[in-house]
């Protein structure tokens, strides 16, 4: 969804809304009613601004399952108004999965649900109006807008990882979002992040049960390899496709993009043989940062992202991890007035990093962040041929599931700092849970 252009007037004030419920069937092989206590807006106070949206001009931007349009409360609250097609089942599962999750999960990186219309055949969601649109808009939108600096990116990526914390580690049960992508980003005041567009979102596995299964659906070049080839979905698929976002943000580049040369369309794929080669790292950073960046801080994103791209999903991080590894970076933000990298042909080699032995002096998320960005198990690799994902065999190895050292990617060598143990293994961070319903400030 991306929420941009003014409405010239200010529809009748929306009701004081109050709580309803509805009873539905949501998800894929489940059928229980489940209430939905959302605050409900009466089709007659919107017929005045939605009477409108037949007009093409009036239409802002265009989801999956609708159009959003912007409008004005009274008040003079902004507000984004999505109108799903009232065409299909899909859409109508869409609506109310949305309206249930944004109605208990409540975080500042969620975008806010004002209110819902189900009268009738009308089914609009109403949102908080998030001033600078979608992150994919913002990153790859009309050439001419001043790019995005370094200390944005990681700033959105930190926030952005802390909205999927919430629903991974907070929610209970647990939420896999299963649409993880850069146009589901929004972006508030001073690039303030929220993930929208909850219509795909599953409850996540609970007791024993290692995953749920269900139709792969989604967005091609964000799914996981394991979910898009089987089905199976867990929470690490998000991981995955928040690894995707990751290197976008830091490359510049879209996930799947059909105007670039053969063999580089999908981002992925390549930037694997960038990542063999510690030379080229800088050869990920986005062209327009012009340099300037951090090249330690590349080098630690870039092994934050290649984490979360783990072929196998039990080797990728926890998302509260890559929370407390980004929180880091964003915290020592670049000096734009250091100098630049621009016109490097290569990446300088960075310096040998001490060993770390934990102390009182060094802060838990500080030593977390370094240990999870320094330290971390290899890279597989994986291919992505004819819309499937197949594992590529190494050259001289027995088998598809045996892979040489010069095939993967080593990151604690790249970096040029001693092994050690995993902060998704050794790190004792303690995560408190909520149920769903309830509010984290």
């Amino acid at each position: 969804m991306v929420f941009t252009a003014e409405e010239e007037e200010v529809p009748q004030q929306l009701p004081k809304t109050s709580s309803t419920s509805l009873t539905t069937s949501i998800g894929d092989g489940i059928d229980s009613p489940q209430p939905l206590p959302a605050l409900t807006v009466a089709w007659t106070s919107l017929s005045c601004f939605t009477g409108r949206m037949s007009e093409p001009a009036r239409c802002q931007g265009e989801g999956g399952f609708g159009r959003v349009y912007k409008g004005h409360m009274e008040n003079g609250q902004v507000i984004a108004v999505k109108q799903l097609d009232r065409n299909g089942f899909q859409g109508n599962r869409e609506f109310l999965v949305e309206v249930l999750m944004l109605s208990l999960l409540h975080h500042p990186n969620l975008v806010k649900l004002i209110g819902y219309c189900a009268d009738g055949d009308q089914r609009l969601l109403v949102y908080e109006y998030m001033l600078l649109g979608s992150l994919e808009n913002r990153l790859f939108g009309p050439a001419g807008k001043e790019p995005l600096d370094w200390n944005t990116r990681m700033k959105i990526a930190a926030g952005a990882a802390k909205g999927l914390e919430y629903l991974h580690d907070k929610a209970n049960p647990p939420v896999i979002y299963r649409d993880f992508k850069s146009s589901n980003i929004l972006l508030g005041e001073d690039y303030y992040p929220k993930l929208s567009d909850f219509g795909l979102a599953k409850l996540g596995p609970v007791g024993d049960k290692t995953h749920v299964s269900t139709r792969v659906m989604g967005t091609y070049g964000y799914c996981a390899p394991e979910y898009a080839m089987t089905g199976q979905l867990t929470l690490k698929s998000d991981v995955y496709s928040f690894g995707v976002v990751f290197l976008e943000l830091i490359t510049g580049r879209k996930a799947i993009d059909h105007t670039q040369p053969s063999g580089e369309q999908n981002l992925v794929a390549w930037a694997r043989p960038l990542f063999r080669d510690r030379r080229k790292f800088c050869q990920l950073a986005d062209p327009l940062l012009h340099g300037r960046y951090p090249k330690r801080g590349l080098y630690q994103a870039l092994a934050v992202a290649a984490m979360c791209l783990q072929e196998q999903a039990a080797s990728r991080s926890l998302i509260g991890d890559v929370v407390t590894a980004l929180s880091y970076l964003a915290a020592h933000p670049y000096d734009p007035n250091a100098p630049s990298t621009k016109d490097s042909k290569t990446c300088p080699s960075t310096p040998r990093a001490k060993t770390h032995r934990r102390t009182t002096s060094v802060p838990d998320a500080q030593h977390a962040a370094e240990s999870l960005i320094l330290n971390f198990p290899d890279m597989r690799k994986e291919t992505v041929r004819g819309g499937e994902f197949e594992k590529d065999r190494t050259e001289g190895s027995g088998s598809s599931s045996s892979f040489g050292r010069n095939d993967c990617l080593d990151v604690p060598r790249l970096l040029s700092v001693p092994n050690g143990k995993v902060c998704s293994e050794g790190n004792n961070i303690q995560k408190s849970t909520v149920k769903v319903g309830t509010r984290e400030n």
